[in-house]
């Protein structure tokens, strides 16, 4: 190999190349179902006649191609558990991440920060899109309606924004004066329900915004609210360890339902079927309730802390994911109790001699990611098709979690199972590289940043404008609060062909708040003009009527009428620079030429040219 080749080779390797730094571009991961759907569709057939005929997926690569989405497999939730690590998002300015949601068509990732912003994140390769500044404070809450055509947020203010699906915000109302914990739509989207740390519950008027009930019974803070996918019927959870079912229509409180000996954090109806009904507290417990028996039948253990959030299966009754304060995920199949060795096996209520009075069936997981986040897990939430699930967590970032795929084993020993130490000492993670892939997604997450961001800042106040045109600055307008508004826009106007400005007349009276003799010694002085004489047109007093035309002023003595305005006739047009108009050769000389600015450089050009000045090029 010659010297120039070898170079030239090196140069890629490291980075620079004819003297510039360009970053090596690493590979994203990306996650299409596209091509699981269409082999679903290509074999799918009504239930009733059994199952399709396909071949069963075994651990081999080779099945791979032949995957199927959860849908097609309603017999089989466990293969639906997220077991694999895809991603892990966070922005530039690091926040807890409050809320995950991902929008109802499933292409994008909603999260609400403790900044009060909106994140949008691709949902297949997990890529920043587009931040805004939702709320001015902590995002508590966020739904979608289910004709997904709105979104509601609320957070510690006490306030609800609407937000359309282009994320255009049309209302907002003051509903408490306390943090808002929950928010949940009604199931015809005509009415929302919220609950908040004033230890109620309302309900409002989704069109005109308006409380309708108050409903009170908690004896402390309310933490989280859920309406039934298909009934009249509200669930609550409190801060005084208590879960109480609602009469949306009347106010009136059902039932309470006792069990958890702590804060309740999260309740939430089975979306699919609603006769189950999911429970988690800080007593490190999760309870199953069963509508139809107003009982609890299943006690999911495992959690050695409390336990933050919970969310249901999409499509599978039986599988639910929880997240737990130490940052752990678990994931339980309810039709599979998975006791350990040294502990007893328990029945369910419903195959017991008398299912009233029978204990409740103690469940364990059947799939723990143990070291998912490095602080406590807030939100959950599966994508429409129940292939991916995101969590947001108090570490500030927000990661995806997918199915393995056949013949994958390496994803059950990485540092998210099993920690960072003993995936290191098995050689299923290397610290070096992890930091610097991690270096090179923030630094991919930096420049999706920098390509997509929208510039959402306001003009100042105290930029003076174009009277009738907000938005529409003046060029070298003075922004003294002392200057009146009637001054800067004079003071900022250009003249034409260079002439200088006219001279501001004060008023005949005086300036108001100025002392009258002084007024006097600057108009003998000569650094103000004298005021118009009386008669003629100024402040309180009409314009001369126009004069006819074809006026001949040689019939009256000279001095009588003043010369006429000569037409100044407008400058001839240059030729412009590089095809872009409005800009000429002498653009910007002399002291009245009106300035023309050119295009400003993209993003994307002034990030490059700082990364050739030497900035921006390692993340810190």
């Amino acid at each position: 190999m010659d010297r120039h080749n070898w170079d030239q080779q090196n140069a890629y390797a490291t980075g620079f190349h004819d003297g510039v730094y360009h970053r090596k571009t690493s590979k994203r991961a990306v996650t299409d179902y596209g091509s699981s759907m269409v082999h679903w569709m290509r074999n799918r057939q009504p239930r009733y006649k059994g199952a399709p005929k396909v071949e069963i997926e075994r651990p081999s690569p080779s099945y791979i191609a032949h995957m199927m989405p959860p849908t097609a497999k309603p017999h089989s939730p466990a293969d639906a558990i997220p077991a694999k690590h895809l991603h892990s998002s966070l922005n530039k300015a690091r926040h807890a991440v409050n809320v995950v949601r991902w929008t109802p068509e499933g292409r994008r990732l909603l999260t609400g920060s403790y900044s009060g912003e909106f994140t949008l994140w691709n949902g297949t390769a997990f890529n920043f899109e587009t931040i805004m500044q939702a709320h001015d404070v902590a995002i508590r809450s966020a739904t979608y309606s289910h004709n997904e055509d709105w979104l509601l947020s609320a957070c510690n203010d006490g306030v609800i924004k609407y937000w359309q699906p282009n994320f255009n915000n049309v209302k907002a109302i003051q509903a408490h004066t306390d943090p808002i914990r929950g928010i949940s739509f009604s199931p015809n989207d005509s009415k929302f329900v919220t609950a908040s740390d004033d230890a109620t519950l309302k309900i409002f008027d989704f069109s005109g915004g308006v409380e309708e009930t108050t409903l009170t019974g908690h004896q402390w803070d309310a933490k989280t609210v859920d309406w039934h996918p298909t009934k009249g019927l509200l669930v609550s959870g409190s801060k005084d360890h208590q879960v109480k079912l609602w009469d949306p229509r009347t106010g009136r409180c059902l039932t309470t339902l006792h069990g958890h000996k702590n804060t309740l954090t999260k309740t939430l109806f089975e979306p699919s079927r609603g006769q189950l009904l999911a429970t988690c507290g800080r007593d490190q417990i999760a309870r199953v309730f069963d509508l139809r028996m107003m009982r609890d039948i299943c006690l999911l253990r495992g959690h050695e802390k409390e336990v933050s959030t919970l969310t249901w299966h999409p499509f599978h009754t039986c599988l639910l994911s929880t997240g737990g304060n130490d940052g752990s995920i678990f994931h339980y199949l309810l039709n599979e109790p998975n006791t350990p060795a040294n502990a007893t096996t328990s029945i369910p209520p419903y195959d017991s001699a008398d299912p009233k009075n029978a204990p409740a069936q103690t469940i364990y997981p059947a799939h723990r990611v143990q070291h998912a986040h490095d602080m406590p897990v807030w939100s959950l939430d599966w994508h429409p098709l129940g292939h991916i699930l995101a969590s947001g967590s108090n570490d500030r970032v927000t990661r995806f979690w997918t199915r393995a795929r056949p013949g994958e084993t390496e994803c059950f020993n990485d540092r998210w199972h099993i920690g960072s130490e003993a995936a290191e000492m098995q050689g299923t993670w290397d610290k070096r590289n992890e930091k610097r892939s991690m270096r090179e997604e923030e630094e991919m997450e930096i420049e999706d940043e920098a390509d997509g961001l929208v510039d959402q800042t306001m003009p100042s106040r105290n930029q003076a404008t174009l009277p009738g045109l907000p938005g529409l600055t003046l060029p070298n307008a003075n922004t003294n609060n002392s200057t009146s508004a009637g001054q800067q826009v004079r003071a900022s106007l250009p003249a034409p062909n260079n002439l200088p400005p006219p001279p501001i007349i004060p008023p005949p009276g005086g300036i108001p708040g100025m002392d009258p003799a002084k007024f006097a010694e600057l108009l003998a002085s000569g650094k103000l003009p004298p005021p118009p004489p009386p008669g003629m047109h100024g402040q309180g007093f009409p314009p001369p009527p126009p004069l006819p035309p074809n006026f001949d002023f040689s019939k009256f003595p000279p001095g009588l009428f003043p010369p006429p305005i000569p037409i100044i006739p407008p400058p001839t047009p240059e030729p412009n620079r590089d095809g872009l108009p409005g800009l000429n050769d002498n653009a910007g000389s002399g002291a009245g030429s009106i300035r023309r600015r050119g295009p400003l450089p993209s993003q994307q050009e002034s990030l490059k040219m700082e990364q050739q000045r030497g900035k921006y090029r390692p993340v810190r």
